[in-house]
């Protein structure tokens, strides 16, 4: 008699289990549907990836080889969570300040970094915004990502209208569904990848508004505007498929201004060959933070976002991409300390205003300080 009660309730535990297994299932399934996760690309716009020499076996590759983890994932899980800094996030709140929107319009070249890789531009009468994660997160996860204390100045809806916005790549922490979805009414055309349009669409962003090209394709804005797209050394993805969606940095030509948007990379020769072709630039806007050892071929160590400036023939360099979430093991004010070390060095003028600070980018005296250390 014991016996068969013990095996029916092993029957019985293993019937619950299943069906636990299975509503989890269920309800992860569910939520994936979200649209938050995007749309892999499809029909007429998937063939166009299909002929881009980017795209091979199914899915976008840098122009050299870029695995994502330098060692295994297992030890890269293992130093992410057991070697990190007492200081990946700030004891109190950043030093930010409130956004003076009136100032920065008064301006003819301004900018106004928003934490992260975030900011807005205004150049020659245009109003230029990148990469806009407003929405205090950056993970799909709910409670988690969470920026840091101060670092939130602004809102999706108390931005002014946008001329142009562009989008690196699809990642959470430079393309944020509820913050474009926000933005979508107020903006003029967004500049995007190959294969990003199709999360935009989905979203509700017409056609008609999504500009999306290869590397080193060509736009004409009109009115002195002009963009390449140009190379990054990344990757791409919003949920289980990855690399189905160009990753990308961008050449802006104003009628007064040269400016090098960057997105996430890795160092590579494509620096070089950018600063050759398309520079010299009047500004470098180049990702650093979020850095590590593990994964140094798809983000700089800031030593290697100088040379980057370098490589580009940068007047000026505005370091992004930190002191607003966590990404990686260095404590948060780690990158800001070690370009600002790099840049005296190598004598690159550099730029590292606050969080929501207007930068007058005609004022040689504008924008830079050492507030992290306050």
């Amino acid at each position: 008699m014991k016996t068969k009660h013990k095996a029916a309730g092993f029957f019985r535990f293993l019937k619950w289990s299943a069906l636990t297994l299975v509503v989890l299932i269920g309800l992860i399934t569910g939520y994936m549907m979200h649209p938050q996760f995007g749309k892999r690309p499809s029909g007429e716009r998937l063939k166009r990836i299909e002929q881009s020499k980017q795209f091979k076996d199914g899915k976008f590759r840098n122009s050299s080889p870029t695995p994502q983890l330098t060692q295994s994932w297992t030890v890269a899980l293992s130093d992410y969570f057991f070697k990190k800094s007492r200081e990946t996030s700030p004891k109190h709140k950043i030093p930010s300040v409130p956004v003076n929107w009136d100032s920065l319009f008064t301006r003819s070249h301004g900018l106004v970094w928003l934490g992260h890789s975030s900011y807005l531009l205004r150049a020659d009468g245009k109003t230029i915004l990148v990469d806009p994660v407003l929405s205090g997160s950056i993970s799909p996860i709910p409670g988690s990502g969470k920026a840091f204390a101060g670092a939130d100045v602004t809102t999706a809806d108390a931005l002014p209208a946008i001329d142009y916005l562009f989008i690196s790549h699809d990642h959470y922490d430079h393309m944020d569904y509820k913050t474009l979805k926000a933005l979508q009414p107020r903006v003029g055309k967004i500049i995007v990848g190959l294969g990003v349009g199709e999360h935009l669409e989905y979203w509700g962003y017409r056609n008609d508004q999504i500009i999306e090209k290869d590397w080193w394709e060509e736009i004409d804005l009109g009115n002195g505007f002009h963009v390449t797209v140009t190379p990054a050394r990344h990757f791409s993805g919003r949920s289980i498929w990855s690399a189905n969606t160009l990753w990308a940095s961008y050449v802006l030509v104003t009628p007064s201004r040269r400016l090098y948007l960057g997105g996430d990379s890795g160092y590579d020769t494509h620096f070089k060959e950018i600063g050759d072709k398309l520079g010299p630039f009047d500004l470098a806007i180049l990702e650093n933070g979020q850095y590590d050892l593990s994964w140094k071929y798809i983000h700089m160590m800031p030593e290697e976002v100088v040379q980057a400036a370098i490589d580009l023939k940068a007047a000026k360099l505005l370091p992004v991409h930190s002191s607003k979430f966590v990404l990686a093991n260095h404590a948060w004010y780690e990158p800001l300390e070690r370009i600002s070390k790099e840049a005296s060095i190598q004598q690159q003028t550099l730029l590292t205003p606050r969080i929501g600070e207007v930068v007058d980018l005609d004022d040689t005296d504008s924008g830079h300080s050492y507030w992290w250390k306050n």
